[in-house]
């Protein structure tokens, strides 16, 4: 599977590129992009304020220069947090998807949004600060009215950014099911 791979607002950390390599070890072809021009960020809220700063068409406009030599192919969209909103937009965008891949995070969608048979899988913590019971509840709602396929999978106890081992959201064990769990579901596209 072709996989585009998004970061957080941390920036493109080190777990970007361990998260790449695990995809890669189960025989996928993985892009990593660099949205932040190599800024990496210690607090969300500074990457939050750097994401803000460049603005939301900027950040989009790189976002589709980086897929777009390799949309051909048909990719999956995946990203984390930030990123996953911005693979989730990019998804959405792209007739030839082949799924949505989605850690840690969601974007709201338009109201003509389609996805057509579009499999997308979500894990998110449970409770996670960013993404409410009730958005989610909505985000899920829209998705299925546009067509998608989703699956939702969620990590009691763990923190925003549990994928992470150098953050203190890490959480070894919703880390292990989660990646154990998305290679099963880039299997079966």
């Amino acid at each position: 599977m072709n996989i585009v791979l998004f970061h957080s607002a941390f920036g493109p950390r080190p777990a970007v590129a361990e998260a790449a390599d695990t995809l890669r070890a189960a025989g996928h072809q993985v892009w990593t992009p660099d949205l932040f021009e190599g800024r990496i960020f210690q607090t969300v809220e500074e990457g939050l304020g750097y994401r803000d700063a460049l603005g939301k068409d900027e950040l989009l406009k790189r976002a589709v220069l980086a897929a777009a030599p390799y949309s051909e192919r048909g990719l999956v969209y995946a990203g984390f947090s930030f990123g996953a909103a911005v693979a989730q937009t990019l998804a959405l965008g792209d007739e030839k998807a082949r799924g949505l891949l989605l850690l840690h995070g969601t974007s709201d969608l338009a109201e003509n949004a389609s996805a057509d048979d579009l499999p997308v899988q979500l894990h998110v913590a449970e409770p996670d600060p960013f993404e409410s019971e009730d958005w989610l509840s909505a985000w899920y709602l829209r998705m299925r009215r546009a067509g998608a396929d989703v699956e939702i999978y969620r990590y009691r106890g763990a923190g925003h950014l549990y994928t992470d081992p150098e953050l203190p959201d890490y959480d070894e064990r919703a880390a292990s099911d989660t990646w154990r769990t998305a290679l099963g579901f880039l299997d079966s596209l």
